[in-house]
């Protein structure tokens, strides 16, 4: 795998208040990432990205909303959150520039 798929394979990251607290309690971080990423090339792209060693990958299949506009009827698209687990001793800084 090229490292310019690797650079577009995670889309963003998710910071709520629920992975705020993974992150400061458990080292993990929550990030969207492209439908069709696995987890060995989620690993790859934030160890990549960020210069951290991550220890587990877990994948969520979220599915988009039944939502009416006016009088039809619509669907959100559906995405994939990946929560990546790093090693001890490893962090990330979103916030930092």
């Amino acid at each position: 795998m090229n490292q310019e798929r690797l650079m577009n394979l995670l889309l963003s990251p998710r910071i709520t208040e629920k992975s705020t607290i993974l992150g400061e309690k458990h080292g993990q971080y929550v990030f969207k990432v492209v439908k069709t990423a696995t987890k060995p090339q989620i690993k790859r792209a934030v160890e990549l990205m960020f210069k951290v060693e991550v220890a587990s990958v877990q994948v969520n299949n979220v599915k988009g909303k039944h939502k009416s506009f006016k009088q039809s009827l619509g669907k959100r698209s559906d995405w994939k959150k990946a929560y990546v687990k790093l090693k001890p001793g490893f962090d990330i800084d979103f916030m930092g520039s």
